[in-house]
């Protein structure tokens, strides 16, 4: 039996930051969403990545709504946090701040969306990744949100076969 150690996830998170430059939005100066999804997914790869120590791979991303446009020359931020460890998936939320660099508001939350990340081995099959140490009641409630996320689609995903 292998034992795995179980980690904290403040050790995984991450934010990242990126002005929004003109070949990224299209002709009205908005952000194609496209490019905003690939900063999150990099971010939630980045997030998996630490945690697992493996390469891993998006098995899953759910819906994407935009809260708040983001414009060419806005600083965009992807801060990401484990939520659910399962046997070799990771669930990572990202929410994306939007900040208007010509004025002193605050940023403000463009989206949010859960990443489902899978550990792979050098093989190219899932690996079994470490356990969450769960410290505050924030991160048991979202552990348990997650894993009730992560069983629906399970079953839905047995429905669908």
């Amino acid at each position: 039996m292998i034992i795995i150690e179980k980690k904290r996830v403040k050790d995984s998170e991450v934010s990242i930051g990126s002005l929004m430059l003109p070949d990224q939005a299209n002709l009205l100066g908005n952000v194609h969403g496209g490019e905003v999804m690939k900063m999150m997914d990099n971010t939630a790869g980045i997030v998996a990545r630490r945690h697992s120590r493996h390469v891993v791979v998006t098995a899953r991303v759910d819906e994407l709504e935009f809260h708040e446009p983001i414009h060419i020359g806005n600083l965009v931020t992807c801060c990401g946090r484990l939520t659910f460890v399962g046997k070799s998936s990771m669930e990572v939320k990202v929410v994306v701040k939007v900040e208007d660099l010509t004025k002193e508001d605050e940023p403000k939350v463009a989206l949010t969306a859960y990443f489902t990340m899978v550990a792979i081995d050098d093989f190219g099959n899932p690996t079994i990744v470490p356990k969450l140490n769960l410290e505050t009641d924030y991160e048991e409630e979202a552990f348990k949100e997650g894993e009730e996320r992560y069983l629906n689609y399970k079953n839905k995903r047995k429905k669908g076969k």
